[in-house]
């Protein structure tokens, strides 16, 4: 097996030279503790590292599909013994009342946010998804799905055009046979990108439509024309093309976990404003000098964006998040950061 084939670039190489003793590998799958990895020699079962899984303060330092870890043993005895530093990472909250992160996946480059044009059409729904997105260092870009479904697509176009702040837009249908073309210009060259959604939207079928048959399965809608559950564990699955992507379970909810930076970037006309306030800690709720509600009351800020802006900004604020998670969870963003530099230098050079 050839790792280069699923993205052990140059760069993971260096990391993974520091660790001679162990064999690189990609995580592909996760289940009930054990993971499923590739490396040289094929594929492997493989747990966490007691040491590994006692040095693990938070999920961030255990392994998640995407990750490229050094592992010791083969066959359904490998065991994890270390991460390597990660270029890209999507957290969220826990489902539930529960005050935990989860690690959606690892070292990806796209994430292709899915909203179908039926009755799961909701724009402050696709901004919550934006906010975490941008805060995880890969480039989100908007699927707008089964377009076959939709009456007014230019107007919704429009809609969505207006709240993406930089992020691509792309339409698809099943129907489509133009469909897969468009997915496919993000995968070339060993890109990763992770398909997220909720339930019904249509990520199995899109990537059937990249392997180019029925291997994922895939359910109606329900009469509600809600999804149902598909997907039941996250998968990273090689291309022809050379790509690879992660198909996800159905989210019937994505919690904000420490993303005030993507919150910022999803509604970077807001924080533009925000900035020209007179007071540093306003609320934007009535304070005297407040751009953001002169901005509202002058017509140029919508007021359902605003009070998105306020709900989001809120449940990020009341994760209870100790400052020992929050400087670890600094000091992990700021070593991706170093690394991708460095390997842009060695690049130039």
């Amino acid at each position: 097996m050839d790792l280069t084939e699923y993205g052990f670039n140059p760069r993971f190489q260096a990391l993974a030279a520091e660790y001679p003793e162990l064999s690189p590998a990609r995580v592909v799958s996760q289940e009930k503790g054990l993971y499923r990895t590739i490396s040289a020699d094929g594929e492997h079962t493989a747990a966490v590292s007691g040491n590994l899984r006692y040095r693990a303060s938070s999920a961030l330092d255990l392994p998640a599909v995407g990750d490229f870890v050094m592992q010791s043993g083969q066959g359904e005895e490998a065991v994890i013994n270390e991460i390597l530093p990660r270029k890209s990472v999507f957290v969220r909250k826990a489902s539930g009342t529960a005050r935990t992160e989860q690690v959606v996946a690892a070292n990806i480059d796209t994430l292709f946010l899915c909203m179908s044009l039926n009755n799961d059409y909701n724009l402050r729904r696709l901004e919550r998804y934006l906010s975490v997105a941008w805060d995880s260092g890969a480039a989100p870009v908007i699927v707008l799905t089964k377009t076959d479904l939709c009456d007014c697509l230019p107007e919704r176009i429009s809609e969505v055009e207006d709240i993406s702040v930089g992020a691509d837009i792309i339409t698809v249908s099943a129907f489509d046979a133009n469909t897969a073309k468009k997915l496919k210009s993000y995968l070339c060259g060993g890109k990763t990108a992770a398909f997220l959604g909720s339930s019904g939207v249509g990520k199995s079928t899109l990537i059937n439509l990249l392997l180019g048959g029925s291997i994922l399965k895939t359910n109606g809608l329900r009469n509600d024309d809600k999804g149902r559950h598909t997907t039941t564990h996250r998968e990273l699955i090689r291309l022809a093309c050379g790509g690879m992507v992660i198909d996800t379970p159905g989210m019937r909810e994505l919690g904000m976990w420490d993303s005030s930076e993507g919150v910022d970037k999803a509604f970077s006309e807001i924080s533009k404003l925000a900035s020209h306030c007179r007071w540093r800690d306003c609320t934007h709720s009535g304070e005297p000098g407040c751009a953001v509600q002169a901005a509202l009351e002058n017509g140029l800020l919508d007021a359902a964006r605003l009070n998105s802006y306020k709900k989001l900004t809120a449940e990020n604020n009341r994760a209870e998040k100790p400052a020992e998670y929050l400087a670890q969870k600094r000091r992990k963003f700021i070593e991706i950061s170093k690394t991708n530099k460095k390997s842009k230098r060695d690049k130039r050079k």
